[in-house]
């Protein structure tokens, strides 16, 4: 089983989905997407170590970063069972023409959806992001082991530092 996304950061709302996927399956890959349309504030190698970070508890979770396309990358680690979280409504209209997608690009690829918990619901990396740029407090928002991390790299692409 595949979870992909680009993680830019990791959220608990992600390492929720990751811990209770990691219960359905003996070995979840846990996929940091490079996405060329999309400008991430880390790059792909401090991304992916950002999860690995976040997830070390996890004994049958292993990281990859990938470039390609998302089914490619399942076939190269031998996956067709996809996983995604899904939060109340927002994430629906785009999550039903992203299964379509991959299933026209490969059919043999299945989708298996896991609800944000409550606590989740609406939490997401562009939200923590617009937070932490208005001087919120992120903290209860994204693992402990990457909000040091987090404060620096959102310093860093403004330029500047965070008091």
């Amino acid at each position: 089983m595949v979870y992909p996304g680009t993680f830019d950061p990791v959220t608990r709302g992600h390492v929720d989905i990751i811990e209770r996927g990691a219960c359905l399956c003996d070995h979840l890959v846990v996929g940091v997407a490079a996405i060329a349309y999309k400008t991430p504030i880390w790059s792909l190698d401090e991304r992916v170590d950002m999860v690995r970070s976040a997830t070390r508890h996890i004994p049958n979770v292993v990281v990859e970063g990938f470039e390609d396309l998302v089914v490619h990358f399942m076939k190269r680690v031998g996956a067709n069972i996809m996983l995604r979280g899904l939060r109340p409504v927002s994430d629906f209209d785009y999550e039903v023409q992203f299964a379509w997608a991959n299933r026209h690009l490969d059919p043999n690829v299945d989708i298996i959806y896991l609800m944000s918990s409550q606590e989740h619901f609406f939490v997401s990396s562009s939200l923590i992001k617009q937070m932490y740029e208005g001087g919120g407090d992120i903290r209860d928002l994204v693992p402990a082991c990457v909000a040091d991390r987090i404060v620096f790299g959102l310093s860093r692409a403004r330029g500047g530092t965070h008091d």
